[in-house]
C-alpha cells in the first residue's frame, strides 16, 4: 500500500475541519441535554487545537466557548462555566485581528494586545457579532438570578468567601449576555478581601485596574407621581419622560455622577501585594500608580517599603539619587531618597538632607517635615529607657548626658514640627506632637497653647 504524506498546510486543514465537526456535534448535544457526548465532543476538539484557540474562526469559538461554557455549569462548576461564557462577550467588545501565520495557517486574535504579542504583520481588523446570545439567555438567566440573590445573601451573612465566588460568577454570566457591570467585580473584590482571600482579592482588583474602570457613572432618578417613590430609570427612559414635561408620569429629575475610586483601587491592591508579599508585582503596580496619581502617600510609601523588603533598597536609592540629579526640583524623589536612607541609621544626616531638599522645592510638603520631625527627635522611647537604665546603674554622668542630647534633639525637632503645624494646622498629630515638644523644652506657654488646642480637637470629635 503506497503511504500518503500530507502537508503541513493540509494537516491543519485537516484538523481545523475536525475541529469544526466536534464543535458543532459539542453545541448540538449540549442544547439537547446530553452531557456524555458534549464531553466527548469538546475533548475531542481541545486535544486536537491544543491552547490554539486563535485558529478557530470567531463562529466556531463562540460555539467553543457556548458548548464548554454551559457543560462546567451544568456539571455544577458554575464560576469556572460563567468564566467561558463571559469571553463570548470579549468577541463582540474587541477587534478580530485576522491572518495568516509563517505556515500560512488562518489566525484570529481576540483584541489588539493579542495580536501585537502574536507578532505577526498585516492583520486585518474585522468585527464579530455573537450569534449565540439570545439562544444563552434561557440557559443563563436562571442561574443567574440565583447567584445574584447567593451573593447578597452570603455577604449579609458575613460568608465572604462564597459571596466573591458568588459575585464573580454573577458578572461572568451577565458578561455573557452582554453586559459588563463591573461594579460585580469590585464586590467579589471587597468580599474576598474581607473573607481573607488575599490571591482572589488581588486578581480582581488586577482585572479592574487593567480594563480602566475608575468606578464613574451617571444615575438617572426621578419621582413616581402615583407612589411617590424616587426611581432610578435608563437613561433613554429619563429622557424621553423629562422632556414630556406635565404629561409626564414623573417630576424631580435628577442625574448624579459617582466619584472616581481609580486611585483607590491602586492603593488597595498595592497593599494587598505588599501584605502577601508579592514585593515585585507591588513595586510595579505602585509604578503605575504613581503616573497617575504621582502625589500619593500612600503608593509611594508601599513602593519603598517593597524594595526594602525585598533587599533592593540600596538598588532604589541608587535610582532616585539619579532622578535628583537629572531633576534636582523633583521634590517626590527627594522625598523618597529620604524615606529609604532613614532606615539605615548610617544614612542619618543624607537622610535630613533629602528632606529638607523636599522642602526647598515645595515649601508646603507636609509629609517631608512630618519625616524630618521625628527623624531629628531620634528614638525618643529608646533615650528615656537608657536614662533610667544608667541612673539606676548609679551613672549618674552618662545619664545626665543622655538626657541633654535629648533636650537637644526635641529642641532641634520644634522648628520641623511647627512647619508641619502652619501647613497641617488640623491634623491633631501635629497639635500633640508640639504639645509634647514645648513641654519638653520648657515653652510652658506654647505648652499651654497646644495643649488647649489638642483638647478642643478632641472634644470635636467626639
Amino acid at each position: 500500500m503506497k503511504k500518503i504524506f500530507l502537508s503541513a498546510a493540509m494537516l491543519t486543514v485537516a484538523i481545523a475541519f475536525g475541529q469544526k465537526k466536534e464543535i458543532a456535534a459539542a453545541v448540538k448535544a449540549i442544547d439537547a441535554g446530553d452531557m456524555a457526548t458534549t464531553n466527548a465532543q469538546i475533548a475531542q476538539a481541545e486535544s486536537a487545537m491544543g491552547n490554539k484557540t486563535f485558529m478557530l474562526e470567531p463562529a466556531l469559538l463562540e460555539q467553543y466557548y457556548y458548548a464548554k461554557g454551559l457543560s462546567l455549569m451544568k456539571s455544577g462548576k458554575t464560576l469556572e462555566g460563567a468564566s467561558y461564557l463571559a469571553k463570548i462577550n470579549d468577541l463582540a467588545k474587541n477587534k478580530i485581528y485576522a491572518g495568516k501565520d509563517a505556515s500560512k495557517n488562518k489566525v484570529y486574535y481576540v483584541g489588539k494586545a493579542a495580536a501585537d504579542e502574536s507578532g505577526i504583520q498585516g492583520l486585518k481588523e474585522e468585527s464579530y457579532v455573537p450569534a449565540l446570545t439570545n439562544k444563552l439567555s434561557a440557559a443563563v438567566n436562571p442561574v443567574l438570578q440565583a447567584a445574584n440573590k447567593q451573593a447578597f445573601e452570603a455577604f449579609e451573612k458575613e460568608n465572604f468567601e462564597v459571596a466573591g465566588k458568588k459575585f464573580q460568577e454573577t458578572y461572568n454570566l451577565l458578561k455573557a449576555l452582554g453586559s459588563d457591570d463591573q461594579t460585580l467585580l469590585l464586590n467579589a473584590a471587597v468580599a474576598y478581601s474581607k473573607g481573607g482571600k488575599t490571591d482572589d482579592a488581588i486578581s480582581m482588583y488586577n482585572e479592574l485596574i487593567n480594563s480602566g474602570y475608575t468606578g464613574v457613572g451617571k444615575t438617572y432618578t426621578a419621582k413616581n407621581k402615583k407612589s411617590g417613590a424616587v426611581e432610578s430609570l435608563p437613561k433613554t427612559d429619563y429622557e424621553i419622560f423629562q422632556k414630556m414635561g406635565a404629561s409626564s408620569e414623573y417630576t424631580d429629575f435628577k442625574i448624579e455622577t459617582s466619584p472616581s475610586i481609580e486611585k483607590q483601587l491602586y492603593v488597595t491592591n498595592a497593599n494587598n501585594l505588599y501584605a502577601a508579599k508579592r514585593y515585585d508585582e507591588a513595586i510595579a503596580l505602585a509604578d503605575k500608580g504613581l503616573k497617575k496619581f504621582p502625589n500619593d502617600d500612600v503608593l509611594t510609601n508601599v513602593k519603598g517599603l517593597s524594595y526594602f523588603n525585598s533587599g533592593k533598597s540600596s538598588e532604589f536609592i541608587d535610582i532616585l539619587k539619579l532622578q535628583v540629579a537629572k531633576n534636582p526640583k523633583d521634590y517626590e524623589s527627594w522625598f523618597n531618597l529620604g524615606i529609604m536612607q532613614k532606615n539605615d541609621p548610617a544614612l542619618a544626616k543624607d537622610a535630613k538632607s533629602s528632606f529638607e531638599k523636599a522642602v526647598e522645592v515645595k515649601a508646603d510638603y507636609i509629609p517631608a517635615y512630618q519625616n524630618l520631625a521625628f527623624l531629628v527627635m531620634g528614638d525618643d522611647a529608646k533615650a528615656i529607657d537608657d536614662y533610667n537604665a544608667s541612673r539606676k546603674a548609679g551613672k549618674i554622668e552618662a545619664a545626665n548626658k543622655i538626657m541633654e542630647d535629648r533636650r537637644a534633639r526635641l529642641a532641634a525637632a520644634v522648628p520641623y514640627a511647627e512647619k508641619w503645624y502652619q501647613y497641617d494646622s488640623n491634623n491633631i498629630e501635629a497639635v500633640g506632637l508640639l504639645k509634647g515638644l514645648y513641654m519638653s523644652t520648657k515653652n510652658e506657654a506654647k505648652h499651654q497653647e497646644f495643649k488647649a488646642k489638642e483638647e478642643a480637637m478632641k472634644a470635636a470629635q467626639k
